[in-house]
């Protein structure tokens, strides 16, 4: 199948870090969940999470729930680089590995760290689908960037906000 035609039925992540939000985990996991499915209802069956704690990996749990019940539907996990996760809570790790572990495909974006590696794989990501689920505070930073590549490209974003 041709790279556009993938495309269109791609979607993926940008959001916080848990410390960055207003919203307790559950919130967000309930509103990502209903942006979930709302982009399965709309046609998206393949979904690409970010890898980072928080956002990423809340809503790649919420997919990989999804497809026990909807076998179509895929997981991409576009981790910026290997090793992204060592300084991580034992935790977050676990978090982490089982992701890696349950994705369809696993991406490594850049070969190693770099100052722009995190802009990189997430200009990866949009550049790979034709939706973005955002979790925004309205800060500067990663998601603020991505939200705005985003619109650039004439990406729709869909938008939890706090």
């Amino acid at each position: 199948m041709a790279e556009n035609e993938l495309r269109r039925h791609r979607c993926c992540f940008t959001g916080h870090r848990p410390e960055k939000l207003q919203m307790t985990e559950s919130a967000v996991k309930e509103a990502l969940e209903y942006e979930i499915e709302a982009a399965i209802s709309d046609g998206f069956h393949t979904f690409i999470s970010g890898m980072a704690r928080g956002v990423d990996l809340w809503a790649a749990d919420i997919v990989i729930e999804k497809r026990r019940a909807e076998s179509g539907i895929k997981l991409i996990a576009a981790s910026p680089f290997c090793g992204f996760e060592e300084r991580w809570s034992h935790e977050w790790r676990q978090r982490y590995y089982f992701v890696l572990k349950e994705a369809n495909l696993v991406r490594y974006i850049c070969s190693g760290y770099s100052r722009n590696c995190f802009q990189i794989r997430n200009e990866w990501m949009v550049n790979h689908s034709a939706r973005v689920i955002a979790v925004y505070n309205g800060e500067a930073g990663g998601t603020r960037n991505t939200i705005e590549y985003a619109k650039r490209l004439n990406v729709p974003t869909f938008t939890i906000c706090k």
